[in-house]
């Protein structure tokens, strides 16, 4: 067990420093593109930081172990919302755009819903099959479309203060953010699953626990860097971005290569993730201003908490 430990050390070393390089990456070629801290956190950042969750997948999906899958994004969606964006409104508070509350915030619970009919009510009963696969890459290719088309340029304020990097090492930051995150998000689920099965946990378990946290560090660290940089748009648009094309995207694709076999048993889980979206809302629509506060992030952590505690208890 010595080295499981030790590679999953390393796996956290590498999760850090990627998350760095790609935000700063990121930031750059945004400010260039004149595009605004949520778009690139929505784009950028958020597919950088889902590529643990779609590699796992894949891998997942060739190996047969397609309930896995399914465990690992649903778990990570809601540990992205009430982890994340609890930690990092608890670091600073998270201003909310319209247009995250108009188009974002919505597409969030589409996508939950079209995961649960897919699953429970489609072609496929009780999976995801290619036909569902296909219509969620069709729904994540219009969602990108659509975010792209409604950028809102930064201000001449945000743009006097923030001056990009230079092309070489914007690409350099970039390739090496990537890379750092999904050689973490590898070594950290692999060895994270290791160390579980030594400890008698089952793989609904693994995936709804383990996994789901160990591919949900990327997104956990972007959104810390982010939110002490003070930089709310990139926290917030890197979670919801994540989170749409973890179901739209990763999904899609894991039921291209093979039917997602779906337990009714995780529609539970399915209703704590629309509940955590819906807590997510309330909080931005209350207090002052459409934010979410500290205070606000604890109350999403106590929520977490619960989250987990249900869990390990039901399994």
């Amino acid at each position: 067990m010595v080295l499981p430990i030790l590679l999953l050390i390393v796996g956290f070393v590498a999760l850090i420093l990627g998350a760095n390089w790609l935000v700063d990456g990121a930031t750059s070629v945004g400010i260039r593109a004149k595009l605004s801290p949520l778009i690139i956190g929505l784009t950028i950042v958020a597919f950088g930081t889902s590529l643990p969750e779609l590699i796992i997948n894949v891998f997942s999906c060739i190996k047969g172990s397609s309930g896995l899958a399914i465990g690992n994004i649903v778990g990570s969606n809601i540990m992205n919302i009430l982890l994340i964006l609890g930690v990092a409104s608890v670091i600073y508070p998270i201003d909310v755009s319209r247009i995250s509350i108009r188009r974002d915030i919505p597409v969030g619970f589409v996508a939950t819903a079209a995961l649960f009919v897919f699953a429970n009510y489609t072609w496929g009963k009780l999976t995801i099959n290619w036909i569902e696969g296909a219509l969620l890459l069709v729904m994540a290719v219009a969602y990108l479309l659509i975010t792209m088309k409604k950028n809102e340029s930064p201000s001449a304020e945000v743009e006097a203060i923030q001056i990009p990097m230079p092309w070489g090492k914007t690409i350099l930051f970039l390739v090496l953010g990537i890379l750092g995150l999904y050689l973490g998000g590898e070594l950290v689920s692999n060895n994270a699953q290791t160390i579980a099965k030594a400890w008698g946990m089952s793989e609904a378990m693994i995936g709804l626990t383990v996994v789901a946290i160990a591919t949900s560090l990327p997104e956990l660290i972007t959104s810390i860097v982010a939110a002490t940089k003070k930089n709310s748009g990139i926290a917030i648009g890197n979670v919801l971005g994540s989170n749409i094309l973890n179901i739209f995207l990763v999904l899609g694709i894991s039921g291209l290569i093979t039917p997602l076999q779906f337990d009714t048993k995780m529609n539970t889980t399915l209703y704590f993730l629309f509940g955590a979206n819906a807590l997510m809302l309330l909080f931005v629509f209350t207090g002052k201003g459409r934010k979410l506060s500290r205070f606000e992030g604890l109350l999403m952590l106590l929520a977490f908490a619960g989250f987990m505690s249900y869990t390990i208890l039901a399994k």
